[in-house]
């Protein structure tokens, strides 16, 4: 190499900005390509295998307006439900009465049966065992607080009756007891101000780590799980015990962790290809969501399926009635967060932040010079980062990574590539963008970079 030409590690700055934009540049051209194939009618891979090699670019900004109307009418038809129905709360939460009997042969089915025979509408039943001994004792709980008081005790002889003959025990070995109120409303105050703890403690993190603004969609999306669960619990009319309760504060958690993990890839991206602005701030969030997708679905369906396998299963098959009320309550609220990371916090944000001075200049320009072009996808970012990373042994700034399954071996098979083409003894080497799942020989030729392979002046 002669003494006046600079070295790859010797280029500017602004040399690594200008070899970015014609990186970004080349994937537009192949992303107009790929469209114009499907016009054309040509094969495309499935859903699934795009998804797995970073090839979607769905837009989940542009129909935000669809998913903000499905949330919006599930809590509006909530809010009615609750003001004229209510919630179906447990006697823990408003008292009754329960009948206690100990019995190794009795079943839950065989006692909600007896129960209902005896009067008793909708009776809890659950199966008690002492770990110690091994001995099993079966509750039947009720509310009689609509039954006449002059009826009451009549219907608690008859379901202690109907319990003893089930059991085949003395009358007087089933116990009746009163259950108050007091421990469900203490439940309850408790529940709220963990709430209260948990937005304070968790809008100053993200403010912190973040920016106030994410902060401020990540609680919105937790709001709307809170309510979207709340409000088919009134429809639906399902009991609310404390259970339920706790299944909730749970699930709270899970839903801001899936929302953090997008707000990440999007302040990455912002540091990188938002800071060049050649996108706008949705197209951006947009390519962060597409990016994180995968993972998200994949955490979300690790997440629901054993719960709802314990649901199902333990619950309705095995007759496991103590795992019902947490297991449903985890179910509604799993898929509600999950949808919330997804569709409502960063749609939020992108419009919060699309107000911001900076970003509409970005946009107002971009549509003056007609310098849009088509989506972004997972793959073609990977390919831009890995182009600028193997010129010079570094990566620029404003190369972005991308986190999606089976990008590990895309990139060996792409170095693998490149070597044996380098040892084929033409002295020349063919580079393989790391993390393209581009076809051999689609990619278009790279251009040549202003000023490169020009003399140094001393």
């Amino acid at each position: 190499m002669s003494e006046d030409t600079p070295t790859d590690e010797e280029l500017p700055e602004e040399d690594a900005a200008e070899e970015l934009a014609e990186e970004f540049d080349q994937e537009l051209e192949y992303a107009a390509e790929a469209e114009a194939a499907e016009v054309r009618g040509e094969k495309r891979p499935n859903l699934f295998l795009r998804l797995y090699r970073g090839q979607t670019s769905f837009d989940f900004i542009g129909n935000r307006r669809w998913w903000f109307g499905v949330s919006a009418v599930i809590i509006l038809v909530g809010i009615i439900s609750l003001s004229t129905r209510g919630l179906n709360e447990g006697i823990d939460f408003k008292g009754g009465r329960s009948w206690l009997v100990s019995s190794q042969t009795l079943t839950v089915a065989q006692a909600t049966t007896a129960a209902k025979g005896a009067g008793v509408a909708s009776p809890t039943v659950v199966q008690l065992t002492n770990q110690l001994n091994g001995q099993k004792q079966i509750q039947v709980t009720a509310d009689l607080e609509n039954v006449p008081a002059a009826q009451q005790q009549a219907d608690l002889l008859k379901v202690q009756a109907a319990l003893a003959d089930a059991a085949h025990v003395p009358r007087n070995a089933v116990s009746i007891n009163q259950v108050g109120a007091t421990w469900g409303s203490n439940v309850t105050k408790k529940a709220i101000q963990a709430l209260v703890i948990f937005f304070i403690l968790v809008t100053a993190y993200i403010s912190i780590r973040f920016e106030f603004k994410m902060a401020l969609a990540a609680i919105i999306a937790v709001l709307h799980d809170i309510l979207v669960v709340v409000g088919i619990y009134s429809i639906f009319q399902f009991l609310v015990t404390p259970d339920t309760v706790v299944a909730v504060l749970t699930v709270l958690g899970y839903s801001l962790y899936d929302t953090v993990v997008v707000f990440d890839r999007i302040r990455d991206n912002a540091q990188g290809l938002g800071a060049s602005g050649r996108i706008t701030y949705s197209e951006m969030v947009n390519l962060s969501m597409n990016q994180t997708l995968a993972r998200s679905i994949n955490t979300s369906l690790v997440a629901i399926v054993p719960v709802l396998s314990v649901l199902v299963i333990g619950s309705l098959i095995l007759g496991a009635t103590t795992l019902q009320s947490f297991g449903l309550a985890l179910v509604i609220g799993l898929t509600s967060g999950a949808y919330s990371s997804i569709f409502i916090a960063s749609p939020l944000l992108a419009l919060m932040k699309e107000r911001e001075q900076r970003y509409i200049t970005i946009r107002q320009r971009l549509e003056t010079r007609g310098d849009r072009g088509p989506a972004l996808t997972p793959a073609m970012v990977a390919a831009m980062a890995g182009s600028s990373g193997s010129k010079g042994g570094s990566r620029s700034k404003g190369a972005t990574g991308v986190i999606r399954p089976g990008a590990a071996k895309q990139t060996a098979a792409a170095t693998a590539a490149a070597a044996a083409a380098g040892s084929g003894g033409s002295g020349s080497t063919t580079r393989a963008p790391q993390g393209s799942t581009r076809p051999a020989g689609n990619r278009p030729p790279t251009r040549p970079r202003k000023g490169k392979g020009k003399g140094k002046k001393r």
